[in-house]
């Protein structure tokens, strides 16, 4: 009988549970925030942006610290959520696969939270008096990149989906984008400061500059120290016991 060699072929990676409820809880916001009010064109239905987009004088005056979480579930057209979506697919599954679902969710919402912090935190500064609004999860996906980026960095990356490169570089080209586009003025819509947040944030955590990570780490060294201290007194009181003291023929 003729061997014939199976072989089979997949686009991206395998959805995984945490990235699946996230696409599915994102959507969902969208078609009950964005559609009607496309649809409608009333100030009724912009009552969910102007509650749950990231403005900088609702956190720093009014303390609306729910925003720095809302905002990542808020998008502004069709190409914005799709492109959203499909990042946090290709990315975030992978990563998932590699970290957990725990540890995967705290990361998106860590990058995701810091971007806005930054955010918030830069437009205060120089732009106090303007009254825009952030909204959508691209913070959060560009740290998911970062992450993809190190942790995969020789995993190829096809641009346009025909120009294959390395996902470590592909990370530092669209830092470096980002980076020069933030000072170029937020007349795009485009909010290239959150970008970079994620990403900043992101980097932190994963080189273990993140103060919770460096406590965890100290407590590990401090246990494994009064274990090893323990066992230490254990063997002493036994070769004790095992000495009598005395010559035994």
């Amino acid at each position: 009988m003729p061997y014939r060699r199976q072989v089979a072929f997949s686009f991206g990676p395998p959805l995984t549970r945490m990235v699946k409820w996230l696409i599915i809880v994102t959507s969902a916001v969208f078609v009950l925030t964005y559609v009607p009010l496309q649809i409608f064109n009333s100030e009724y239905f912009a009552y969910p942006f102007a509650w749950m987009a990231l403005r900088p004088d609702d956190v720093i005056h009014r303390f609306y610290l729910w925003e720095l979480i809302t905002y990542l579930f808020l998008h502004g057209g069709w190409f914005h959520i799709i492109f959203n979506m499909f990042a946090l697919w290709m990315f975030g599954s992978d990563l998932e696969s590699r970290w957990g679902g725990k540890q995967f969710l705290f990361y998106y919402f860590l990058t995701g939270i810091g971007a806005g912090i930054l955010d918030v935190t830069l437009n205060a500064l120089f732009h106090p008096a303007a009254a825009s609004a952030t909204i959508g999860c691209s913070g959060a996906v560009y740290g998911l990149l970062l992450a993809y980026g190190m942790l995969f960095p020789d995993r190829l990356i096809y641009l346009y989906m025909i120009i294959p490169i390395k996902a470590k570089w592909f990370v530092v080209i669209m830092g470096a984008i980002e980076f020069v586009s933030s000072f170029s003025g937020s007349g795009s819509g485009v909010s290239h400061v959150a970008h970079l947040g994620g990403m900043l944030f992101g980097f932190l955590y994963l080189r273990g500059w993140s103060l919770p990570y460096r406590w965890q780490l100290q407590y590990h060294e401090w246990r494994r120290g009064r274990l090893r201290r323990k066992f230490e007194v254990y063997m002493r009181d036994e070769e004790k016991k095992d000495d009598p003291g005395r010559w035994v023929n």
